[in-house]
């Protein structure tokens, strides 16, 4: 049991957006078009998920699976990336306007996407990821196929910003819930900027936030699986967007983007989290990762801006 809990307790490694959207056209007979990069990306990352080593662990009931705690949040990660590219597709890079029809085969792949991530049968969370799978796969051959009126993807501007406003939102949480691990007093300011805002519930203008101990590694791990589907998804969506991104004078915010994320990547060469003082004799892995989350998503909102008034 040790031995099977080393061993796949390993995080796999990148791999080539453009060249396994090439190798997925050849062997399933479609052409490349825009779009075809970002959804065999994202199919690739959700096979991934499904086959790696160990294979998917989030919802195992017996040992070693059961056991670890690693693994099955850095695929927490991973699904919630997931999610937030296939609620795109389905909202946004697949329709023309807001008045048109959403495509059927990526409306149900959301669906299965939106599966709960922990459920081990009846059914279980890989049969419903797998039907995703599925689903998007249908939606890639009716891109790449020579039907004018059926399957499209539409690389514009203010779809790339709708997309990129969902992964603002998640970095941010992801760097606050990091930035967590060594407790911070926050002040409120839910409603700063807006002089007629209420909310439901009232909150105290001050709060002391700090992650639970045994959760830290969790939140660790969920950025790492988080940021790692992202680094993908953003190399695809820079070849599909290109024309729009270069139009918009936006090509280096995005690799700047891109690069931070590849910084958080970097191999974990000690076998626990640490969790040090800010300024302690001992690293604090979260502070790190929050550190490259926060500037890929101050690259970002860089990114939204020119998109919207470039």
């Amino acid at each position: 049991v040790l031995a099977l809990m080393w061993w796949w307790d390993t995080e796999p490694a990148d791999f080539d957006v453009v060249k396994n959207a090439e190798q997925h056209a050849a062997q399933h007979h479609h052409r490349v078009v825009p779009g075809t990069t970002t959804t065999a990306t994202l199919i690739e990352v959700s096979r991934i998920l499904l086959e790696k080593r160990g294979g998917y662990l989030a919802n195992d009931i017996l040992p070693p699976g059961v056991l670890m705690d690693n693994v099955p949040n850095w695929e927490k990660g991973v699904v919630l990336q997931i999610r937030d590219l296939a609620l795109s597709m389905r909202n946004d890079f697949a329709r023309s306007q807001s008045q048109s029809v959403e495509d059927d085969d990526l409306r149900d792949a959301l669906n299965f996407f939106s599966y709960k991530h922990q459920h081990w049968i009846f059914p279980s969370s890989e049969n419903q990821y797998r039907n995703g799978i599925e689903r998007t796969e249908a939606y890639l051959k009716r891109l790449g196929d020579d039907n004018e009126e059926d399957g499209q993807f539409f690389a514009r501007a203010d779809n790339l910003e709708a997309y990129l406003e969902l992964v603002n939102k998640r970095l941010g949480s992801l760097s606050q819930r990091l930035s967590a691990s060594v407790g911070q007093d926050r002040i409120n300011t839910d409603l700063a900027g807006d002089p007629n805002a209420q909310q439901a519930k009232p909150q105290p203008a001050e709060q002391r936030v700090k992650t639970p101990w045994l959760q830290i590694d969790d939140v660790f791990y969920e950025a790492r699986g988080s940021t790692w589907a992202l680094l993908h998804f953003l190399r695809a969506v820079r070849h599909d967007f290109e024309p729009v991104l270069r139009d918009k004078n936006a090509l280096v915010s995005m690799d700047q983007v891109i690069r931070e994320l590849e910084e958080s990547q970097e191999p974990l060469s000690s076998p626990i989290v640490l969790n040090g003082s800010p300024y302690g004799f001992f690293a604090n892995h979260s502070l790190v990762m929050a550190n490259y989350v926060s500037r890929a998503n101050a690259a970002l909102i860089d990114l939204r801006r020119l998109l919207e008034n470039g």
